[in-house]
């Protein structure tokens, strides 16, 4: 029986696909998996749990070394919720480009005026804007959500450029062949009318929209970053719609920099708030944490590798969690074959400074052998699966 927790709400949907074999319990020191999406887990004792599932993409709030360290295996769910964030993108480039709060906020503001639909007729030229065809759009990210964003752009007659550095095979193939692959980042800074931003928050990509980024940009260039807060120096963004550098800032972060400024539209983290997206999210979360428990393993892991050898149909499976360092591998299949057990089939992945491998072996895996590989000075982890 795998024992496991949320530490936020968690769509049904998702948490139907455990079925029998899985109980949920409040207590996080006796579960072997947790469902999480916003709890800040980074002060958390993590006590002696196997996995961390994400029911969304971003994890800067799961302590991720510290979970590596201790054998924890960090998923994520990327692409789950790629379709409400693209929807709220193109929402957004409509928000900035015609001033549409502002006029329901009139007529708002008018609903007691008897002749408020006359009135309506003189006012509207107050809130004119531009029309979003024809214009060109920087994509600057092209994974799940950056994808799905630049098609649909240019499905709408806009100018598409993209730039990802490490732009993944299957992104390719989905990407459409009309959008223009850029090579310096520098150049949709420099020529886009509409630039919007889909990267994870690293130390190489926060504040990667600075001062300087924006200093490059069009008068009437808008800036949509429905990613992450820290990816752009929202002090130099204020600044600088203030002065009229550029036109606007379309944000799902709203914070004290950014609420209620000059030219910033500011929407309440509203990117992957759609059901469709927390269901899709949390299937793929229990789905990616019932293949880790029960075979042992990993997809979509964002602190140890992917590896996967399917179902078992050996005798046993160990799973070992271990450092990247030369040797440790034959030192653990060395007291494997001391005590008479042999591989059949494995897999080995590394990630940085950690490994993961997967043994199918010929015949149960006693609990001594099983004491002595976790002795070894560079394991961190053994999950016996069967």
């Amino acid at each position: 029986m795998f024992k496991y927790t949320c530490l936020n709400p968690i769509s049904q949907v998702g948490l139907d696909e455990f079925g029998e074999g899985y109980k949920i319990v409040e207590d996080m020191d006796v579960a072997d998996a947790v469902l999480v999406r916003s709890t800040q887990m980074h002060d958390m004792d993590l006590g002696d749990i196997k996995a961390i599932a994400r029911a969304g993409a971003g994890v800067n709030n799961i302590p991720l070394d510290d979970c590596a360290n201790k054998g924890i295996v960090v998923f994520n769910t990327p692409g789950a919720n790629a379709n409400g964030v693209k929807e709220l993108v193109l929402a957004g480039m409509l928000l900035a480009a015609r001033d549409i709060t502002g006029g329901i906020d009139w007529v708002k503001s008018e609903s007691e005026n008897p002749d408020v639909k006359k009135l309506a007729e003189k006012k509207k030229k107050a809130f004119a804007g531009n029309e979003i065809y024809g214009k060109k759009l920087g994509v600057i990210g092209l994974g799940a959500i950056g994808v799905r964003v630049a098609n649909a752009a240019q499905n709408l007659g806009m100018t598409v450029y993209g730039y990802d550095p490490y732009l993944s095979l299957n992104a390719a193939w989905n990407l459409s062949r009309n959008v223009k692959h850029i090579s310096d980042v520098n150049d949709i800074f420099r020529e886009c009318d509409y630039i919007t931003v889909h990267v994870p928050a690293t130390d190489d990509t926060t504040g990667m929209i600075s001062r300087e980024a924006i200093g490059l940009m069009k008068k009437n260039a808008v800036v949509l970053n429905m990613a992450r807060d820290i990816l752009v120096d929202e002090v130099a963004m204020v600044e600088a719609l203030k002065e009229g550098k550029i036109a606007k800032y379309v944000t799902d972060f709203p914070n004290t920099t950014t609420a209620g400024k000059e030219g910033v539209i500011c929407i309440p983290h509203l990117g992957a708030s759609t059901a469709e997206a927390e269901d899709n999210c949390a299937v793929m979360a229990v789905q990616e944490l019932k293949d880790f428990l029960e075979n042992g393993n990993v997809t979509h892991s964002v602190n140890y590798p992917d590896c996967d050898m399917g179902v078992c149909t050996t005798a046993g499976r160990i799973c070992i969690l271990h450092k990247n360092v030369k040797g440790v591998i034959g030192k653990y299949t060395a007291i494997l074959g001391d005590d008479n057990v042999n591989i059949e089939n494995m897999a080995n992945k590394a990630r940085g400074e950690y490994a993961y491998t997967i043994l199918d072996v010929d015949s149960p895996v006693s609990a001594e052998t099983v004491k002595k590989v976790e002795e070894l000075e560079d394991v961190i982890r053994v999950n016996v699966i069967k």
